[in-house]
């Protein structure tokens, strides 16, 4: 297994390093870049359609590894062609955010079609079933289970999507969010789940490294745009129910399964909860956009992006490792939540009050 794990990390690793200057050469010809505005915190024009290898890399480098494994693997003939429903319903939410990022495309349209690709979840036989305790709730019937799945993959898709605001952050964090899970998939149970991740990873890892270390200049460096950063959540919406489903054919049972795809979502789900509220509050659209989000209150704290970068992935390793313990101390999942929350308001606490330490 750890061998068709490495090879599908390292081939999309490859696909996405080597096509990345072809792509920022058709960006550059035909003047398709992210502009700067009051909004934003890049100063000037950057091409946007780094995204657009995310799943060209994610096939080159998993059908192979997947094909050789599914040719030894002893797996259920179901459960290998229900892992082929990410496939679908990623080319739906790659197609919108191509064409989003070329025209643009009006943000009820662009919700529209990332509920008809979030019913394929349930639509596959793939959705949330049980609570595994949270509030005293196990196990779910379908009539709720299934709009709450579709529910849940809108809020990862669209939080994934609105953090991707300082370079390194949606690429960085989602590598960290998919390498929990193929660790946890590899752990559990070797699957094709875990050689999925690694795909995923290895087209992030190049990613990064333009988004991050390019240069301007050069004409090296580049942003997801929505056709990266919507494909990431809707793949990574897909790992975390797949990890959380109830289910014993797929799955070994673990009373922590939930609570693990929740704990590794905290960061983009806590941010869009908090700026979603926020904006309700104010009496605004919740589709308008500001400056609100974590990485903006942390620089207008004081620190500088590549100090927001860290901070908010180290918040990340903070939250997994103390659920992981307090789960391992005996804590039930509801007091865990409850303790996430007052954590994750103390850090705003302490953001503010080194904001107005610092006016």
């Amino acid at each position: 297994m750890l061998l068709y794990m490495i090879i599908g990390f390292v081939v999309s690793m490859l696909f996405t390093f080597f096509l990345m200057p072809h792509v920022l050469r058709f960006c550059k010809e035909k003047h398709l870049y992210d502009m700067p505005n009051a909004r934003k915190i890049h100063h000037c024009a950057i091409p946007r359609l780094g995204g657009t290898l995310f799943m060209p890399a994610m096939l080159v480098g998993m059908i192979p590894s997947l094909m050789a494994y599914i040719f030894v693997s002893s797996e259920s003939k179901l459960m290998q062609i229900s892992s082929f429903v990410l496939i679908a319903g990623v080319f739906i939410i790659y197609i919108i955010g191509v064409i989003d990022d070329i025209i643009g495309v009006r943000a009820s349209r662009k919700f529209l079609v990332q509920t008809i690709a979030a019913c394929f979840f349930p639509a596959c036989g793939l959705y949330l079933n049980n609570l595994y305790g949270l509030f005293g709730i196990y196990a779910i019937p379908a009539f709720v289970s299934y709009p709450l799945t579709v529910f849940l993959v809108l809020v990862v898709v669209n939080a994934v999507n609105l953090i991707d605001g300082i370079d390194g952050l949606a690429s960085g964090l989602c590598f960290l969010i998919i390498g929990v899970f193929a660790w946890l998939f590899w752990k559990i149970a070797p699957s094709v789940y875990s050689i999925m991740a690694c795909t995923l990873m290895g087209t992030l890892a190049s990613f990064f490294y333009y988004n991050v270390f390019g240069k301007v200049e050069k004409g090296t460096k580049t942003f997801m745009g929505d056709s990266g950063s919507l494909i990431l959540g809707y793949a990574i919406a897909y790992l975390a129910l797949k990890f959380a489903m109830y289910n014993p054919n797929v799955l070994p049972y673990r009373g922590d399964a939930l609570l693990w795809s929740y704990t590794i979502l905290i960061i983009p789900t806590f941010d869009l909860a908090r700026v979603a509220f926020g904006r309700i509050a104010r009496h605004k659209s919740v589709f308008d956009a500001d400056k609100t989000h974590i990485h903006h209150l942390i620089m207008a704290a004081g620190l500088s992006q590549h100090q927001a970068l860290i901070t908010i992935l180290s918040l990340f390793g903070v939250f997994c490792f103390v659920n992981a313990a307090l789960y391992e101390s005996g804590m039930a999942f509801t007091p865990i939540v409850f303790i996430d929350i007052a954590m994750y308001v103390m850090f705003f606490v302490v953001l503010h009050m080194k904001k107005r330490a610092n006016a």
